[in-house]
């Protein structure tokens, strides 16, 4: 009977093994060879045992007793780099006996041997971190495959320091802090802390920093060195367990000397924990190494099972966005014919934005950003404009002139040989340039204003669509200026032919004219009554047009004054037209020369100063800018390395699914 309960124990042992080998080795190796292709560099976490330690506290014999290998030993820091150990059961039909090593590091692959490994780690340590005793972040990988060894990656990191000795450099604690930080803070990584018997555990800064990350222990598991050393008071410390171990303690006895061979240090720990008066009462599933590789073998089978699901859904997630963000990028030029392609695309998208905000009032390329409403702004300063223009004109009557002297002055230096109450034209019309030069420079502003306005408007909008070829942003503003330079011009040449065309020739076919001029002629009789009553000394006289005002002064030739109130009325109504005329002839010719700019100017210019002189300015455009080169390998070499990752999970996927079904059929 007890045979055949023997027979069925093997038999279950067998299956569970068979169970492991074909789900749980998969993706063990599903995740080792996720780390070989670095895809942490992507963001993406890998679920990860880290052995984290002060200085002396063990954590060189722990990894040493799970690897049955040599791990270099020596006063301060041992291990200065991280050491990802990749620990691979051989199996039993594997024929060779003998361990296979090697070490993985700054791109190579270098074979060891058990009796060498530690000095290849020494000589890899120093490639890496230099002679001294300086650290690096940059890891090692260490891939043990040999009989007996638990199938375990572990990453070990520097232990602990907080004094450096002779030859550290003097920030040596924050360097090791910063790596372990890094190490432990996902929450995909399991925090093996490896605490001496010898010390009080609240006081070690490993547990210290461990509790930063995992404030509840739920990811961390201890595991006590040299019991031997300290086993008064060990078993109600880990039952006490003040430091909140959430994934429980695992007590070992590490091995002695170089005399001993690891098969007989377990065989003393085993005696240890079973004799010794004190440490035989903690719990069996609380020590030895063995317990120790099952309990990490577990863990591990257990986040990564837990994790993978969401580690393809990052992969996924991830590859989609370096996809779009390639996608985005410009497409690469390789001809000339490419280039010239994708430089009148550009031109193509500058025009049809120049057209909403300049032409149509259209604003949703920039609806936040009221310098981009190019119409809006246009309308406030043809308002400003005129507002402006009458305000500017020179008063009538010189400083010290009393109403209607310098009308009266103007007549008497106009007068010719004429019919009686003939009014004279030059009279008009000097008084008439006169206003017409003191206003002449405000249409000038205006059209400095617009195009300074529009030529900052045009480059922005350029930069804003042209931002991926920088390289031609030079010959674009040379573009842009030259027809800027172009419009000023014409405008210049328009304003000063409106202002000749005023001073040359006095003509208005509107009705307002006759209308304005009637009106303020409605006050000659009061302005003759006024005068011609000399019963007061002064002679106030409300006039349509002048307002109230003294006329008292006019008496001594009233028929002078009634010709000069004429002329005066005369002026006040063309004037008018003249103002509206200015600015509506302005105002058009402003939105005409913007509206042929957007649509065909532009255009033409770039493409004479880009296309031009033998096409070098576009051939500028073959030539990335180092910033773009270096983003679309990046994120080429991002896409290469997220496929492979997918591809690597999609077939321990398949080959789990085929291997359940393999066995549910069998």
């Amino acid at each position: 009977m007890e045979e055949e309960e023997d027979v069925k124990g093997g038999v279950a042992t067998s299956a569970m093994a068979a169970s492991y080998n074909e789900q749980i080795r998969p993706l063990l190796d599903a995740v080792d060879r996720l780390r070989q292709l670095n895809v942490s560099q992507e963001g993406i976490q890998l679920p990860t045992i880290v052995v984290v330690g002060d200085q002396s506290s063990g954590k060189s014999s722990v990894l040493e007793s799970l690897a049955g290998i040599s791990l270099p030993r020596g006063q301060g820091i041992c291990t200065r780099v991280p050491l990802v150990m990749r620990l691979q059961d051989k199996d039993d039909d594997a024929g060779d006996e003998a361990a296979s090593l090697h070490l993985e590091y700054n791109g190579c692959v270098v074979a060891t041997s058990e009796a060498e490994v530690a000095d290849a780690i020494i000589v890899a340590t120093r490639e890496i971190a230099g002679c001294g005793k300086g650290i690096s972040g940059a890891p090692i990988t260490l891939v043990v495959r040999k009989r007996g060894v638990p199938d375990l990656t572990l990453v070990d990191l520097p232990g602990i320091t907080r004094v450096p000795v002779h030859g550290q450099p003097e920030d040596i604690y924050d360097q090791i802090a910063r790596i372990i930080k890094a190490y432990i803070a996902p929450s995909e990584s399991i925090i093996l802390n490896v605490l001496s018997a010898t010390v009080d555990f609240p006081t070690c800064e490993s547990i210290r920093m461990s509790q930063q990350v995992d404030r509840t222990g739920e990811r961390t598991l201890a595991v006590v060195t040299k019991s031997d050393k300290a086993p008064e008071g060990l078993l109600e410390k880990v039952n006490a367990d003040d430091v909140h171990i959430g994934l429980g303690y695992v007590c070992v006895r590490n091995r002695i000397g170089d005399e001993e061979t690891y098969e007989a240090a377990r065989e003393a720990e085993a005696r240890l924990f079973a004799d010794h008066r004190l440490l035989s009462k903690i719990d069996k599933s609380m020590v030895g190494v063995p317990t120790l590789a099952r309990r990490l073998t577990q863990i591990q089978a257990t986040i990564i099972a837990r994790s993978l699901p969401d580690i393809v859904k990052q992969i996924n997630d991830k590859l989609k966005r370096s996809s779009d963000e390639l996608g985005q990028m410009p497409p690469e030029l390789c001809t000339v014919a490419d280039a010239v392609r994708e430089f009148f695309h550009i031109v193509k998208k500058v025009r049809a934005s120049l057209e909403k905000v300049l032409v149509r009032g259209e604003f949703d390329e920039y609806p936040n950003d009221r310098h981009f409403h190019g119409t809006a702004r246009l309308a406030e300063m043809i308002e400003s404009f005129a507002r402006t223009l009458p305000a500017q004109a020179q008063a009538q009557a010189p400083d010290g002139c009393c109403f209607l002297e310098e009308e009266m002055r103007v007549l008497e230096e106009t007068k010719g040989i004429n019919l009686p109450n003939f009014l004279s034209r030059s009279a008009l019309h000097v008084l008439l340039n006169r206003k017409v030069e003191s206003i002449a420079h405000v249409p000038h502003d205006l059209v400095s204003q617009v195009w300074d306005y529009v030529e900052d408007l045009v480059m922005k909008v350029l930069h804003r669509h042209s931002c991926s070829y920088p390289q031609v942003h030079p010959s674009c503003r040379t573009a842009v200026q030259n027809l800027m330079d172009k419009a000023r011009k014409r405008s210049e040449l328009h304003v000063n032919e409106l202002i000749d065309m005023e001073m040359v020739a006095n003509y208005t076919s509107s009705p307002e004219y006759m209308k304005a001029w009637t009106s303020m002629m409605d006050g000659q009789s009061r302005l003759r009554k006024a005068l011609d009553d000399h019963s007061k000394s002064t002679a106030v006289v409300a006039l349509p047009g002048f307002g109230g005002t003294d006329v008292s002064h006019l008496r001594q030739d009233p028929n002078k004054a009634m010709e000069a109130f004429d002329l005066k009325a005369r002026l006040a109504a063309y004037w008018n037209s003249v103002l509206l005329r200015l600015v509506d002839g302005l105002a058009l010719h402003v939105l005409y020369s913007i509206k042929r700019l957007a649509e065909k100017d532009l255009e033409d210019e770039l493409a004479a100063q880009v296309v031009g002189n033998n096409m070098e300015g576009v051939k500028q455009m073959l030539v990335p800018t180092p910033a773009a080169a270096s983003k679309r390998e990046r994120l080429r070499k991002s896409i290469s390395l997220l496929r492979e990752s997918r591809q690597v999970v999609a077939n321990i996927m398949d080959r789990i699914n085929g291997a359940t079904t393999d066995h549910v059929l069998s």
